[in-house]
């Protein structure tokens, strides 16, 4: 996860970690900034192998047919490399200057609506939708090519843990598509350090293998996505990468937000990334 770049650096950082044997790269989306997908658009022509997403993409707050043409873009673009990661989104100034928060269950309506649109258009015409939110009707003319992958790029949800609730919605969305982004509820803006730790990701592992064991699908080639930080402070969440492993995690993603957002924090970035991976 390469917290600050410019688009012409983070193209640069990805070709670093590519060269390095990393296997994923991640930039990040604000309401109003630096367009993820245009960046990732310019680190897919910068690289061949590494894996580009977002971490993450709110995207109740997107148009679903305008997400859903920008990630297939550069999924063309990378040839089949695109990851889309997504949850509601954490309020902030850059957030709340432009659009009022309509509440967290609207936010999730929107975006289960919003990504039942994203996956209808990825699989190709005809195509029709009606929710409370979003309706689509087939498209006849100037349809775009599909994605490489298919039936589109996965997409990995926020699963937040409630400790306590009976019923785990957060959960049930996750186990709908290609991975989870596991966290427990507990944090706040002040103090937004990972209350994840190894027997929570079990539990939530265990709930998603059920959800989807109910639903006819099984865990394989599913994503369970691990954020910590190997070299800095940034949150609680530490290695041993292998022990995160064994509660069941298929993916360990660094972290470094707690660099500045200045050239040393840029040359440490790439510092961290010429190491290669915490194998």
């Amino acid at each position: 996860m390469i917290p600050y770049a410019s688009e012409r650096e983070f193209a640069g950082l990805a070709a670093v970690a590519e060269q390095a044997g990393w296997d994923h790269v991640f930039t990040w989306e604000a309401v109003w900034g630096q367009d993820a997908w245009v960046t990732l658009a310019a680190a897919a022509m910068a690289t061949e192998r590494i894996r580009l997403g977002t971490l993450l993409t709110p995207a109740a707050r997107h148009r679903p047919w305008d997400l859903a043409s920008k990630v297939a873009s550069v999924d063309r673009l990378s040839n089949g490399r695109v990851t889309l990661g997504v949850g509601l989104g954490a309020l902030h100034g850059n957030w709340l200057a432009f659009e009022a928060d309509e509440g967290r269950a609207v936010r999730a309506r929107r975006l289960d609506e919003g990504l039942a649109v994203y996956a209808g258009l990825m699989a190709g015409q005809p195509f029709e939708y009606t929710g409370e939110h979003y309706s689509a009707r087939p498209v006849t003319q100037l349809v775009p090519p599909p994605p490489v992958q298919t039936p589109h790029p996965p997409v990995w949800c926020v699963g937040l843990l409630v400790p306590g609730r009976d019923r785990q919605r957060s959960l049930e969305r996750a186990a709908r598509w290609q991975g989870v982004l596991p966290a427990v509820a507990g944090g706040s803006l002040d103090d937004p350090g990972s209350r994840l730790t190894h027997d929570a990701l079990r539990d939530i592992v265990a709930r998603i293998t059920a959800l989807r064991a109910d639903a006819g699908v099984s865990m394989h080639g599913y994503d369970v996505v691990v954020e910590g930080d190997s070299h800095g402070d940034f949150g609680t969440t530490r290695p041993p990468v292998a022990a995160w492993a064994e509660a069941g995690a298929t993916w360990w993603v660094e972290s470094w937000w707690d660099l500045p957002d200045d050239p040393a924090g840029r040359a440490e970035t790439r510092r961290r990334l010429e190491l290669g991976p915490p194998r």
